[in-house]
């Protein structure tokens, strides 16, 4: 292998390159990652169930199986209370014991009989960020709220995306009526009302995560098709898509395999925006009561009663402060993958 085929690069690990180089994007790039990685592992180090019980010589594991009170010997209703098991195991000295996670309140869990006075509860040692207006922890909420916020803006937008190339790529490779008649159907649906639509299906059903993933995909794919659609039209006139259907590859191929890989660069560039737009859709429908249904933890939700509850700070500062540099971070990726997918630098440089 000589010099220069060492020194010469593909496209995409150039890009990459030039993206490790924008430091603030590749940062918060490996921020958010690892805290949504963390996020998955968050009933392990924030939550009421306890990681491991010894009682009676048996070992149980209730972050992984429900346990009923009466398993352990406490006269309540429904699951147990780990903490006053924990409690109680500290005191007799019968070999029991009980290891709670490091934060050991759920985001769905009341707090009543543990707090003093009606809530909302300020910040306080048990409770880092204090108590919202149902004595639930407010960090807890926050947390896992992260990772609803995170995930539901991920799948809407890959599979948004994924619904959006494939029709634009379509539409610009066959043009004429095909793409006449595909550009007024996405006009019209387009221009249906989503809020109004969710707004009826919310008085008719309950919608959760995955109920609010259709709809939002259903309504949230046209935007992208415009992008690919003028992408693919300027490409198929480039002489590698003429060689290869004068070579007898099928349109499939063609699409596919050699204009699509070559178009994605403004969709790759535009993903963390449409990320940014999604969780704050999310937050704006839980913000108006039409989005996840209690007593899911949500950033919106939990702003609703900050606005209701103006005197408390905390339930006004935590989740706009939480929401703010989550949607800071993830403009900053968006801003070093633009610039690092611009392929004019590499016009005007000639780097390789």
């Amino acid at each position: 292998m000589t010099k220069e085929e060492k020194k010469y690069n593909s496209p995409l690990k150039r890009r990459w390159n030039k993206f490790r180089r924008l430091k603030r994007g590749y940062y918060s790039f490996l921020i958010l990652g690892a805290l949504y990685v963390f996020s998955f592992l968050l009933p392990f180090f924030a939550g009421r169930d306890a990681l491991l019980v010894r009682y009676n010589g048996g070992y149980y594991f209730p972050v992984f199986r429900f346990y009923s009170a009466e398993t352990f010997g406490q006269k309540i209703f429904g699951e147990a209370n780990y903490r006053s098991l924990k409690k109680t195991f500290e005191g007799d000295n019968s070999g029991n014991f009980v290891v709670m996670p490091l934060y050991p309140y759920g985001p769905n869990e009341n707090l009543l009989d543990e707090t003093e006075g009606p809530p909302p509860h300020p910040p306080s040692q048990a409770h880092i960020l204090g108590t919202d207006d149902r004595g639930r922890d407010v960090f807890s909420r926050l947390a896992y709220g992260f990772n609803i916020s995170i995930s539901f803006a991920l799948v809407i937008t890959a599979l948004s995306m994924l619904i959006g190339v494939v029709t634009g790529a379509v539409l610009g490779y066959f043009g004429g009526r095909t793409d006449a008649f595909g550009q007024r159907i996405i006009e019209i649906w387009s221009t249906l009302p989503l809020l109004y639509i969710i707004m009826i299906l919310s008085s008719v059903i309950s919608p959760g995560f995955f109920m609010l993933c259709v709809i939002m995909i259903l309504f949230g794919w046209t935007g992208i098709t415009y992008y690919v659609r003028g992408e693919v039209y300027r490409e198929k006139g480039k002489d590698y898509v003429l060689a290869a259907v004068s070579c007898g590859a099928p349109d499939r191929h063609v699409i596919f395999r050699h204009i699509i890989p070559n178009a994605l660069t403004s969709v790759i560039s535009f993903a963390p925006f449409a990320v940014v737009a999604n969780i704050m859709s999310l937050v704006a429908l839980d913000f108006l009561g039409f989005g996840l249904q209690p007593p899911t933890p949500s950033w919106g939700e939990m702003m609703s009663q900050g606005m209701r509850n103006l005197n408390y700070w905390w339930l006004i500062v935590f989740p706009l402060a939480a929401q703010f540099l989550t949607l800071l971070a993830v403009v900053f990726v968006g801003e070093a993958a633009r610039e690092a997918m611009d392929p004019r630098e590499y016009y005007r440089t000639g780097r390789r």
